[in-house]
């Protein structure tokens, strides 16, 4: 059930992997100086790309949605890293209140809520659901149409305090992007709210969070001793775009064409045939929402207006007005002829499993976020942090290794980058 590479092992990558391999008590114990000095985020998802030839982050979510797509084996892993991160907020909690999206019909995203609360309740905590849609005035169970139902409850603001009947929690937990802006309910409350609101779509950008990962990948790849590149994906951004005005076009094309040929000077140095190819996509919002993939600065040029509209608006009607080019990175990553990607899910600063995204109908240069997409939820075949150090380093353990160290420094980058943009620091 492992997706693996359909090209030959045997170029940067595999060096890279020997790498992180020989230097494993170097990386462990510098993150572990870094966890020192920086707040790890309660949990996070990043999805990697795998190009053989590279292997990077292209993006990270601080509020993940697919619990319910890990392996059922790793659910000890996750309970014990729960523990860890209700403690560093608060020791003595006993009740924990879990805010999630507003979908009432999305049977696929409750399942997620479901598989996370009761994460949440082996690792010993009281969890109720709270929810914040206007719709939801009392207790509403939902069906799952998998055998289980999920209640949620209206939310309660008494003073500074959300409350549900008969339960007042040490600290709330967000399991919603605030992808629509932050709601007057969650404003100036005394509970800690997990993550922090400006951790959420309204405020944050992709390209500040990749800023953050650019100082990261730098000092890694000095650890290692890489190619900096290997690892990390060129990006910029224009922030006067407007797809409907069909203004800010002869930037995004400038900057397009900058980034092209930066990327074609290293795949000229690697001896990498394929094309090098861009992707733009909002600087903010997520569910794959606002993407293309481009090849040529004319790509951008001459949108027509169904492109238009594709990338003018993301989820919750949110408008497009900043964009962030990233460098596309190739998935040659498979399962059963289907374009494969991994994504990693950790809570505090534990790999805690991961699946792999599965579209039959895209290509390895587009995104595979997109409706048609499924999952495989036992693609892992031991946790990412047991390496084999005896066997080869593309041996499955040791893959997935490598996929658990990135999937740290966009970890490590998401803390630096709240760090940096909290507006109470």
């Amino acid at each position: 059930m492992v997706p693996h590479l359909t090209t030959a092992l045997n170029g940067p990558l595999l060096e890279l992997e020997k790498r992180m391999l020989a230097a494993m008590p170097d990386i462990e114990h510098w993150f572990r100086t870094q966890w020192q000095e920086h707040t790890v985020p309660f949990y996070a998802s990043v999805d990697l790309r795998n190009a053989g030839f590279k292997l990077a982050p292209v993006d990270t979510n601080l509020f993940p949605g697919g619990f319910n797509n890990l392996n059922p084996d790793f659910l000890p892993l996750c309970v014990q890293a729960a523990m860890s991160a209700v403690e560093k907020i608060c020791p003595d909690a006993r009740r924990l209140l879990v805010i999630p999206e507003n979908h009432t019909r999305n049977t696929y995203y409750l399942r997620n809520v479901a598989a996370l609360t009761n994460i949440l309740r082996q690792a010993g905590m009281e969890i109720r659901i709270g929810s914040i849609a206007p719709e939801i005035t009392e207790a509403t169970l939902l069906d799952l149409q998998d055998g289980h139902t999920l209640q949620l409850e209206p939310v309660q603001r008494k003073g500074n305090r959300l409350v549900l009947d008969g339960f007042d929690s040490c600290a709330i937990l967000l399991n919603n992007d605030l992808s629509g802006g932050i709601p007057d309910i969650l404003q100036g409350l005394e509970q800690d709210l997990i993550p922090p609101l400006h951790a959420g779509w309204a405020t944050r950008r992709k390209s500040q969070h990749f800023s953050a990962y650019n100082q990261v990948a730098s000092e890694f790849a000095k650890l290692l001793d890489i190619d900096e590149w290997l690892i990390n994906p060129y990006f910029d951004t224009c922030s006067e775009i407007d797809f409907h005005a069909r203004t800010g076009e002869a930037c995004l094309a400038s900057r397009v064409e900058k980034l092209l040929e930066q990327i074609r000077v290293k795949y000229a140095q690697y001896g990498v045939t394929q094309e090098p190819f861009v992707i733009v996509k909002a600087d903010a919002g997520t569910y794959g929402m606002g993407i293309m993939t481009v090849k040529s600065p004319d790509d951008v040029r001459d949108l027509n207006r169904k492109q238009r509209n594709k990338m003018s608006v993301v989820k919750e009607g949110l408008q497009v007005n900043e964009v962030i080019i990233q460098e596309g990175v190739y998935t040659f990553e498979n399962l059963n002829d289907a374009v494969a990607e991994p994504v990693v899910y950790m809570i505090d600063h534990y790999v805690v499993g991961g699946f792999y995204r599965v579209h039959t109908g895209r290509a390895v240069d587009e995104n595979l976020n997109a409706p048609g997409m499924h999952f495989v939820p036992l693609a892992f075949e031991s946790a990412c942090s047991l390496p084999d150090r005896s066997a080869a380093p593309d041996a499955a353990p040791n893959r997935f290794y490598a996929y658990g160290v990135v999937a740290r420094l966009a970890l490590l980058a998401a803390s630096i980058e709240l760090e940096t943009h909290d507006p109470e620091r």
